[in-house]
């Protein structure tokens, strides 16, 4: 796998040793990992809803060694253009935040969601189970 961009789903499942976390995992030993701040906000708010406080939320997302990638105005106008294609799908606000930096960074969007490898989008899906 090359560099990838991932989606909250794929970092969370490294995280609470979910199917998947293992390739996801795997990958971030040798290549980068991306995410957008959207989705990083995303995982933030599922270790907290379970739990833990900040100092170990913050201690076990830097042991990934992510790059966190600003949501900009473009990704704004991408995330937003990729609702009418991807509404079938369910997609989220945070879905298309991980779709649209993966657009503009030309690499694969990584995710334990499914209903991504349906979409009719110029992005290459890795989905991780």
């Amino acid at each position: 796998m090359s560099d990838a961009v991932l989606d909250a789903s794929a970092i969370l499942a490294v995280l609470q040793a979910e199917p998947g976390g293992e390739i996801v995992s795997e990958m971030l030993r040798t290549e980068v990992g991306h995410v957008s701040a959207v989705n990083l906000s995303e995982v933030v708010t599922r270790l907290a809803e379970r739990g833990k406080l900040e100092p170990e939320i913050r201690a076990d997302i830097e042991k990934l060694r992510l790059g966190t990638v600003a949501f900009d105005s473009e990704d704004a106008y991408q995330a937003g253009l990729m609702r009418p294609p991807t509404r079938q799908a369910g997609l989220s606000f945070g879905d298309r935040a991980c779709l649209a930096l993966a657009q503009r960074l030309g690499l694969p969007a990584v995710t334990a969601d499914r209903g991504w490898t349906t979409l009719q989008l110029p992005i290459t899906v890795q989905l991780i189970r």
